[in-house]
């Protein structure tokens, strides 16, 4: 004998789930909650490599600094576990070679950064970014920048890795860059050059005026942590507007299926009754 009542009904309404058309957006909905979790993981991951790098780059900066040739060289790259480490070289600066790294902003204000080779006794230079200082709002200027000190100077600062831009940014033109890369700078310099370059922290003596010196690191946890939050997120809401929406269409069906009518083969006491 048939089922009869709101289950057996609940379970026939149910069949629309198997309709092709909501296979196809339980699919979508499966597809996209996978990726938001891919992306999650992948912002996580970026996190916990972000927090290592901090971690290294906290301990570089508290070392004592160290002769420069320690750390670099001219044959090998710097290696990432040594930037940010603080080293120290003496040496006469080549003005003569001076580079500008544009788009240098600080607190919103233009400015550029002042590279200049700074060359050893025993023939080799080393690219130093000497500091930042500001420039005029208009282009048409060239930007009036300090002259390094003359004579013998010993540099302190914090070794930094080549940039890995394009050639648009790291190769000069009209004597300015937009990014620092010893790399592409060597080819034009008389003389070997180290690997890699330097920020400067001080130098003795000291030029004056004298650009600001560099600015510490970021270590600051960034944003990626919160990213995979929301990634996560998104793939949990795009279950549940799925969920909502089949809900939605249950409650739909059930109320019409509800409506038809339905024949009852019961006889009541009153017909009976009236028969007899």
């Amino acid at each position: 004998m048939a089922r009869k009542g709101g289950r057996y009904r609940g379970e026939v309404v149910l069949r629309f789930l198997l309709t092709r058309r909501w296979l196809g957006l339980l699919i979508a909905v499966i597809v996209v909650g996978i990726g938001c979790v891919e992306l999650g993981r992948w912002q996580f991951w970026r996190y916990s490599t972000r927090q290592d790098a901090n971690a290294q780059i906290r301990a570089n900066l508290a070392k004592p600094a160290v002769p420069v040739q320690q750390l670099m060289s001219t044959a090998q790259e710097v290696p990432e576990s040594a930037e940010w480490t603080q080293v120290t070289v003496t040496g006469n600066y080549d003005p003569s070679h001076q580079v500008l790294v544009i788009y240098r902003s600080r607190d919103s204000t233009p400015g550029v950064d002042i590279v200049d080779p700074l060359v050893t006794s025993s023939g080799t230079a080393l690219l130093v970014d000497r500091g930042w200082v500001q420039t005029n709002v208009s282009v048409n200027e060239a930007p009036k920048v300090p002259a390094p000190p003359t004579g013998s100077v010993t540099v302190t600062g914090w070794v930094r890795r080549n940039s890995d831009g394009g050639s648009d940014q790291v190769d000069p033109s009209g004597g300015s860059v937009r990014a620092i890369s010893s790399d592409a700078l060597k080819a034009g310099l008389p003389y070997p050059v180290y690997d890699g370059f330097l920020d400067r922290t001080k130098e003795d003596p000291n030029g004056s005026p004298s650009p600001a010196p560099a600015l510490s690191p970021d270590l600051s946890r960034g944003p990626s942590f919160f990213y995979g939050m929301q990634w996560w997120f998104f793939g949990v809401l795009a279950f549940g507007f799925w969920l909502y929406f089949a809900w939605s269409e249950y409650q739909h069906q059930l109320s019409q299926s509800a409506g038809e009518p339905t024949v009852h083969r019961e006889h009541r006491t009153s017909d009976v009754s009236r028969g007899g």
